[in-house]
């Protein structure tokens, strides 16, 4: 079957490389960028490069940041004494979206995972702990999304900080098994704050 460009099909295949993202609509983003106007392309360009160079990992919690320290953790009118721990910087946002969380935030770049080969050493765990190092932190809120990695990293993660003397909760109702918080939309996620639950 002959292929009408090359520079088409190499557009296409990077397209595919994204989350979500199949070969058809990979096909309807490369003609969308064909039809664009040079301005478009070059301002979508600009754009991601801008990102890249730009954004970097908070050196608190781990989120993304324009300099060392993030917004969230810069912010004095925060809740310190929270803190609200996720998989991914993504869900920060998600869990922003609902305006029904105040404290702070820490990302443990996944969950974990054996037979893919991620172990505790392979999180965002030490810097955790140390930030409890002046016994500020009364409680942390488990946010992992609900599939088995994420009640395991829950279970993991409640016995290493429960005798820190931190209450370790997790977040509750709204959210079926095997979901994942960047889908849900935010009532369902402030409900789960809301409703969150002591880890036993």
């Amino acid at each position: 079957m002959s292929k009408p460009s090359k520079y088409l099909e190499a557009l296409i295949k990077e397209f595919s490389r994204l989350p979500g993202i199949g070969h058809k609509s990979a096909s309807r983003l490369a003609f969308h960028i064909l039809k664009a106007s040079d301005a478009e392309v070059e301002n979508l360009s600009k754009a991601i490069l801008e990102l890249k160079k730009n954004i970097k990992s908070c050196k608190i919690c781990g989120g993304i940041s324009e300099g060392d320290h993030c917004s969230i953790c810069m912010d004095e009118t925060r809740n310190i004494e929270i803190i609200c721990v996720v998989e991914e910087a993504k869900d920060i946002l998600t869990i922003e979206k609902t305006a029904e969380y105040n404290g702070l935030y820490h990302v443990l770049g996944g969950v974990l995972s054996p037979l893919n080969g991620v172990g505790p050493e392979d999180l965002n765990l030490k810097s955790l702990m140390e930030r409890n190092a002046n016994n500020i932190v009364k409680e942390i809120i488990l946010a992992m999304n609900p599939t088995i990695e994420g009640d395991a990293t829950n279970l993991f993660l409640a016995k290493i900080i429960k005798p820190l003397g931190i209450r370790v909760m997790k977040i509750a109702l709204g959210l079926p098994v095997g979901s994942n918080l960047e889908y849900a939309d935010s009532a369902t996620i402030a409900s789960s704050l809301s409703g969150r639950v002591e880890i036993e």
